[in-house]
């Protein structure tokens, strides 16, 4: 049970704004999904997205969440979304402690022409199953072609089907396995971000 000073918030009483607030400060915390995608017109993006998951082990499917544009581009589609929907793949790059900073570059509203690469000062790794360049600096990337888009309220889900999954060496722990402290995932806290902690166990671990 709450203790007795819990305090309690109705969805219908909050605005958009402050339950979004409530909802990224205790859902942490979460990892970034870097995302490469490609506009039909072959112009390179890259977009970090914080609401990410595992959908489906079997098929191997990984989820986004893509909100609607922000700032000077409020309520217009992100390129992001876009290039998903036209091309039909793109790439989960995962992000290290030391990409941060690129990443964060990336995240700025700019133009639909901008080659964000080029912006995050980061260099494109061609695939070997889709046509849309991976991070060569991140230490493992999911090379995906879309399964489908469900709308959520102003939001849309991105499901996608997991085809190639590349990963540096030093991120390689074996037996399919990632050396997580070697690779330091940075994580998505409520505006802020953080790295890992020394890890510990709590019963018996996944094999």
């Amino acid at each position: 049970m709450p203790k007795q000073d819990a305090l309690a918030f109705h969805a219908n009483d909050l605005s958009e704004q402050d339950m979004y607030k409530l909802m990224i400060g205790s859902v942490v915390p979460r990892p970034i999904a870097w995302v490469s995608s490609k506009s039909k017109a072959g112009v390179l993006n890259l977009a970090p997205f914080s609401f990410f998951t595992v959908a489906s082990r079997n098929p191997p499917t990984l989820l986004l969440s893509i909100g609607q544009g922000v700032n000077e581009r409020e309520g217009t589609m992100k390129d992001t979304l876009t290039n998903i929907r036209e091309v039909g793949e793109y790439v989960i790059n995962m992000v290290s402690e030391s990409l941060g900073e690129a990443m964060q570059r990336s995240s700025a509203n700019v133009e639909p022409e901008k080659n964000e690469f080029e912006l995050a000062g980061v260099t494109p790794r061609p695939c070997t199953t889709i046509n849309v360049p991976a991070v060569l600096e991140a230490p493992i990337a999911f090379e995906l072609k879309l399964d489908r888009i469900i709308p959520v309220g102003d939001d849309h889900l991105v499901l996608g089907k997991v085809e190639r999954v590349q990963i540096d060496s030093a991120a390689y722990a074996g037996n399919y396995k990632t050396a997580i402290e070697q690779w330091k995932p940075l994580a998505s806290l409520a505006g802020d971000f953080a790295g890992l902690t020394p890890s510990f166990s709590l019963g018996q671990k996944e094999q």
